[in-house]
């Protein structure tokens, strides 16, 4: 019987899929895209971007994936560049400053109310303040942009579910009618 509680009402977490285009979701000239999701100050949550996921801040070499413009990166012939393989499409462009956040160019960066903080390929952590996540490609100029990149965003609820209450509910009475049958006999 605990069994079935237990599977009847287990909540699972799973990540929600947002398509971020580095020229309308750039930092300067387009908008953050909004996922919709509100946050609290301190509320846990994870986003995640595939490595070999990439996009473009301009001509060549300034292919990056969600880390941003930090090192060399070499086209391996498949993947979004188009280049050869063995081109140089990416290196180092140092960073970019606004709004309170100075990150490498390229960078998933989220914004919380008027807060910004960079995600890249695996953040894990906490809101730094509330509202509702926007997700944006940082950089100075989105004109010359292009690609998205795909940000996998996972909440983590720091509130005990309904289904933790059942859940403690049915095993204290469970527990309390045992106790009874064993004072009875």
């Amino acid at each position: 019987m605990i069994v079935a509680v237990c599977l009847l009402t287990a909540t699972h977490a799973y990540a929600i899929p947002f398509t971020v285009d580095a020229r309308a979701n750039s930092s300067s000239g387009g908008t953050g895209l909004n996922t919709g999701i509100v946050l609290a100050a301190g509320d846990a949550f994870t986003v995640t971007a595939g490595v070999n996921d990439l996009w473009s801040a301009g001509a060549l070499p300034r292919w990056s994936n969600a880390d941003g413009l930090v090192g060399n990166l070499f086209a391996n012939g498949s993947d979004e560049s188009g280049q050869p393989t063995g081109t140089l499409i990416g290196q180092n462009w140092g960073f970019h400053g606004q709004g309170g956040l100075s990150a490498p160019f390229g960078t998933l960066v989220g914004q919380l109310g008027s807060t910004f903080f960079a995600l890249g390929t695996n953040f894990s952590g906490v809101a730094p303040t509330g509202g509702t996540l926007r997700l944006f490609y940082w950089d100075s100029n989105n004109g010359d942009n292009s690609g998205t990149v795909v940000a996998n965003v996972n909440t983590v609820s720091a509130v005990p579910e309904p289904s933790t209450a059942l859940l403690l509910l049915t095993g204290l009475a469970i527990m309390t009618f045992a106790a009874r049958r064993y004072r009875a006999s």
